[in-house]
């Protein structure tokens, strides 16, 4: 076995010496624990009403029993506050057990899935779990990941910026089966305890729960019961683990409560008088571990997705189980980190009270949504009815804060430049919270007039006078008086109404209209205005389009075939990517967690379909092609599947095929191209009708490489094309979040997303970059049969996405830059023509660095300091220029905790100068000079 081992480590692990043994006595560390799933294979108040009474009876022994020492609460405090929901009469007696030492609670405030939900948001996770922690003692400082899906590779430098020196994990490096079974061969770690290295070289103490975290789960008291389990138990420990000092998880998931277990170990003891058997805590299991031999640990690089496996349990299909979902994440976590938090970080350098309250609770709405069975998407239907219920919440929460900065700074804003065009120039402040200079396309809808009922106008006359208003001979200008070509839509009469702070509700009637323009260089993480007036100024009325079918500014090029695919082109290289776009699909027998294509089963594409195409959008600075594919697909996969499903068939060995019925999937494609954008928009929308099955958008790239770059949580992740030599699955999808990326030498291609959490690069000799746009399956899976029909995911859907050509240098050429900036949307406020003291072009930071990624600004509660964050997407040394734009700052480093660290000394021009290292994530506070 060790021969295995050592061959199986090569370029992955590299064994590493440590601490010298001092020991020989054998100790088995016995924590009491439950893994609690808010919601799972029951919905969230079935399993709310067991933690209860698994809460109560916790407390209960713990008074009663000093021999049961301790309790670990799943490193999540949001237990707290479910109980406590129901149980407030007991919040003193849990207070005094986590005081005590008796329970210990956090770091996190979730548990979350680590590849499905943003960097910021396990920022956030781990502030608030701390915060909330220190409510009643110290947070526990265990870097707890028992069940997630495999772990992302910055997962070390979080740690170690949380003062967490570990991590305990169940997924990611040994090979795991069906129902978390351990393979003899192919290891990554020589044991369960490793080093784990992250991408910037940051190293924390890694604890596989090689046998899970419910290894020690019912320990008998009965002698002869006891025997047998220990024999068992112990020799599978020390199967795995590199010290005399052995782990043993007494829990596991919703596991009440073992209140036998003083009695258990006093039989254990009894049966092993060479042995140590004690009711542990992590802290002391940690202490008496650094204390022993821990011989030689692998050191164990990047990221933890179980790719030394078969490919068959990784559960990595959940990044697109229930698309809906990761979509309404996407959504809410860059409405909250990228736009509403910024926003009101300006805001409150204007005077506004930043909302710290608001912000909390619509973070932790949204986490809710975050564990792995929720936000994955592999629970029971009314689990996800109610986290559409919480997107929603959370969401409007983001919203209502945006809209109350706006105003706050639009009012600010000086717009008397505009004056000059008369008292009906209308105004619109255009902001640009992503972090980077961005030129784009804005729609906004406007007010030509508002009347208010309370000036006494009926309804009939309201609508009459704003019928009435005179649309014509207006333009939209810059804030020099510019000329800006622009789409205007007349949307009619609207209804409206102000909730004011000091009166009763006002209703209006009001006549509105969307427009449509392109805005240039608005500054980053700021603002530039534009207004809607009368002139005689003419427009540019020039196009994009060069023919019916192609499309070009200066830097791509863009034909639409027959078939509806396109071919960009990519001025700067000359590079040519034919057939992008073209629609695959095929049959799914696999359930929430797993794909599983029918055996044999040849896949469906739009290649042969011919499409109907037409001009949509034809204006000198936005071209438009609509793209029908009338398309006919199997309606399910045969009668075979409900049968394996309820005979519980592991879905491997599924023999169901797709049916021969078939029902109509129209798709509708629209292909977008900007005068100024880098790449090519794409927006496909349809209605599914049909079960079991996926269906995925193509890009094939022609180039020559074997790896590929894949926006990850903090990090720009490299992968290779080809699995391990374990791995059997036919399939080989991942995860990603804003964008996968495959380059060479001088050409690349970026494909960039909204939600779409899943891609595969094909093995097809053309490094083809596949996303799943669907997948509908009918099932949990998993340890039993759970019926799931809206997994189906009937009815509309809309997937988008941006596909960017460049030099092969994602980085410098600014392609990842675009993709990011994909994923924000723009935000517009009509104001009036006002003083201000705001400049109609301004920014209140501005930053230089080509290899860095901007992350967040906010606003920290404790000290009242402005927080900025980025990270270096390269393996270089970056350099960070930093200056204000306007009031003065006294700067210093921080953490993810948002803790101060060390001064930064500013230079005569205000401007700060750092060095990052290589993927370091760094955080720089901002305290006002007094």
């Amino acid at each position: 076995m060790s021969e295995q081992r050592d061959e199986s480590i090569s370029n992955q692990a590299i064994s590493r010496e440590v601490d010298t043994y001092t020991g020989s006595k054998t100790t088995a560390h016995i924590i009491s624990h439950t893994h609690w799933d808010r919601e799972w294979y029951l919905p969230y108040e079935k399993h709310h009403m067991r933690l209860i009474s698994l809460m109560d009876s916790l407390l209960d022994k713990l008074e009663q029993d000093p021999d049961y020492k301790s309790f670990y609460l799943d490193g999540q405090t949001i237990i707290l506050e479910d109980y406590l929901q129901v149980r407030p009469e007991h919040k003193e007696r849990l207070e005094q057990h986590i005081r005590n030492g008796r329970i210990f609670i956090g770091p996190w405030y979730i548990l979350q899935d680590a590849f499905l939900t943003s960097g910021e948001a396990n920022v956030r996770n781990m502030q608030i779990g701390h915060r909330d922690a220190e409510r009643y003692g110290n947070p526990s400082k265990i870097g707890y990941f028992p069940d997630t899906f495999g772990l992302v590779g910055q997962t070390p430098q979080l740690m170690l910026q949380s003062g967490i020196t570990n991590v305990f994990f169940g997924r990611g490096v040994k090979p795991t089966g069906f129902n978390n079974t351990v393979s003899d061969r192919g290891y990554e770690s020589s044991f369960s305890e490793l080093l784990w290295t992250g991408p910037d070289g940051s190293e924390v103490l890694g604890i596989l729960f090689a046998n899970w975290y419910s290894n020690g789960n019912e320990v008998p008291v009965d002698e002869a019961e006891a025997k047998v389990y220990w024999k068992r138990k112990l020799d599978d420990a020390q199967k795995y683990a590199s010290t005399g000092e052995l782990l043993f998880m007494n829990g596991c998931d919703h596991q009440p409560l073992q209140l036998d277990l003083p009695e258990a170990i006093r039989t254990a003891q009894k049966l092993y008088p060479d042995m140590e058997f004690i009711h542990s805590n992590f802290n002391d299991y940690l202490t008496s571990l650094k204390r022993a031999s821990q011989r030689q640990l692998s050191s164990v690089k990047g990221e933890f997705r179980s790719q030394r496996t078969d490919g068959w349990g990784t559960l990595v299909n959940t990044a697109s189980a229930r698309v809906y979902l990761k979509q309404m994440n996407q959504l809410g976590q860059v409405m909250l980190e990228k736009v509403a938090e910024p926003l009101a970080t300006f805001a409150h350098l204007l005077g506004q009270a930043y909302p710290h309250h608001l912000f909390t609770y619509a973070w932790k709405t949204l986490m809710q949504n975050h564990p792995h069975d929720s936000i994955c998407g592999c629970s029971v239907d009314e689990v996800h009815r109610e986290m559409v219920t919480r997107f929603d919440k959370s969401r409007h929460v983001a919203e209502s804060i945006v809209d109350e900065s706006i105003e706050v700074i639009a009012q600010a804003v000086d717009t008397t430049g505009f004056s000059r065009f008369g008292e009906d120039a209308l105004p619109l402040v255009i902001f640009n919270t992503s972090g980077w200079e961005r030129s784009g396309i804005v729609s906004a809808e406007l007010e030509v007039v508002r009347l208010y009922f309370r000036e006494g106008y009926t309804l009939e006359e309201a609508s009459h006078r704003a019928k009435k208003v005179d649309l014509s001979g207006r333009v939209l200008v810059d804030s020099e008086g510019g000329p800006v070509a622009c789409k205007v839509e007349d949307l009619g009469l609207q209804f409206g109404y102000d909730l004011p702070d000091d009166r009763f509700r006002q209703p209006y009637m009001s006549r509105r209209v969307r427009l449509t323009f392109e805005v240039e260089r608005v500054p980053l993480l700021g603002l530039k205005i534009y207004a809607w007036l009368r002139s005689n100024v003419e427009t540019d009325s020039s196009s994009l389009f060069q023919g019916s079918r192609s499309m070009e500014n200066d830097l791509l090029h863009v034909e639409i075939a027959d078939n509806g695919s396109f071919t960009l082109t990519d001025k700067g290289t000359g590079c040519s990517y034919k057939d992008l776009g073209v629609y695959e699909n095929v049959g799914d027998i696999g359930n929430e967690y797993m794909f599983r294509q029918p055996e044999g089963e040849q896949a469906l594409t739009t290649e042969d379909l011919i499409a109907d195409i037409r001009v949509l959008e034809d204006t000198p600075f936005l071209a438009s092609l609509e793209i029908i594919h009338h398309w006919e697909i199997p309606a399910s996969a045969d009668e075979t599947l409900g049968q394996e499903q309820r005979e519980l068939v592991y879905y491997p060995y599924r023999q169901a095929q797709r049916s021969r019925q078939t029902v109509p999937l129209t798709i509708r494609t629209v292909i977008s191209l900007s005068r100024n954008s880098r790449g090519v928009s794409m927006e496909t929308t349809f209605n599914n009708q049909a079960k079991d099955h996926r269906l995925r958008a193509l890009f094939p790239t022609e180039i020559h490489s074997g790896e590929h770059r894949v926006d990850s949580m903090f990090e720009i992740a490299i992968r290779d094309n080809e699995p391990a030599p374990e791995w059997e699955n036919p399939s080989n999808t991942q995860h990603q979040q804003a964008f996968v990326d495959v380059s060479g030498e001088q050409t690349g291609l970026t494909v960039a997303n909204l939600g779409l959490n899943e891609y595969e690069v094909l093995r097809d000799g053309r490094n083809t970059i596949a996303v799943t746009l669907l997948r509908s399956v009918g099932e949990l899976g998993d340890w039993g049969w759970f019926p799931t029909p809206e997994a189906q995911c009937p009815g509309e859907h809309t997937a988008r996405l941006e596909i960017i050509p460049h030099d092969g240098d994602g980085i410098q050429s600014g392609a990842y830059r675009e993709a990011y900036q994909y994923q924000i949307p723009w935000i517009v406020k009509q104001t009036g023509i006002h003083e201000g003291t705001v400049a109609p072009d301004y920014a209140p930071f501005d930053w230089k660095s080509t290899e860095l990624a901007f992350s967040s600004m906010k606003m920290n509660e404790l000290s009242g300091d402005v927080l900025l964050r980025w990270y270096n997407m390269s393996h270089s040394i970056a350099e960070l220029i930093i200056k204000p734009r306007t009031q003065q700052y006294d700067f210093y480093k921080s953490n993810i905790l948002e803790e101060q660290g060390e001064d930064i000394v500013m230079d005569s021009s205000d401007e700060s100068l750092q060095s990052v290292k290589p993927h370091e994530i760094i955080t720089l506070g901002f305290k006002l000079k007094t």
